[in-house]
């Protein structure tokens, strides 16, 4: 079992930056991919950015440019840094482990609203 707790979500205007965590109960190291979602009402969740314990990382097309997703194995926490936010960013985002295949744990998720 791997708890995940989301943290660093809020209201920010157009054009600024949030930074969310991602801490994990378990070493990140024995994680083979760690990821963040999004997901509005209605719709389906949607990646938005991943990182393997290889070292390769993942981006949503929509997010190219903007975000950045990091680990700090010391911490087993994991960030996405979010840079010049658009309205159509908000949404609730989600942490997820994926410890194999098969098994995978998400975060309870948290609320990142983006509005003048």
């Amino acid at each position: 079992q791997v708890q995940l707790v989301e943290s660093g979500g809020g209201l920010v205007q157009p054009g600024g930056s949030l930074r969310l965590s991602c801490a994990a109960s378990t070493s990140i190291r024995r994680i083979n991919t760690m990821a963040w979602y999004r997901q509005t009402p209605g719709k389906q969740r949607d990646l938005v950015a991943s990182f393997t314990s290889d070292g390769n990382t993942n981006y949503a097309d929509s997010v190219k440019g903007r975000f950045s997703i990091s680990r700090d194995n010391a911490k087993n926490t994991v960030y996405l840094q979010m840079n010049s936010l658009k309205p159509e960013d908000t949404a609730v985002y989600y942490c997820y482990a994926a410890v194999s295949s098969l098994r995978g744990y998400w975060g309870q998720g948290i609320q990142v609203t983006v509005s003048s």
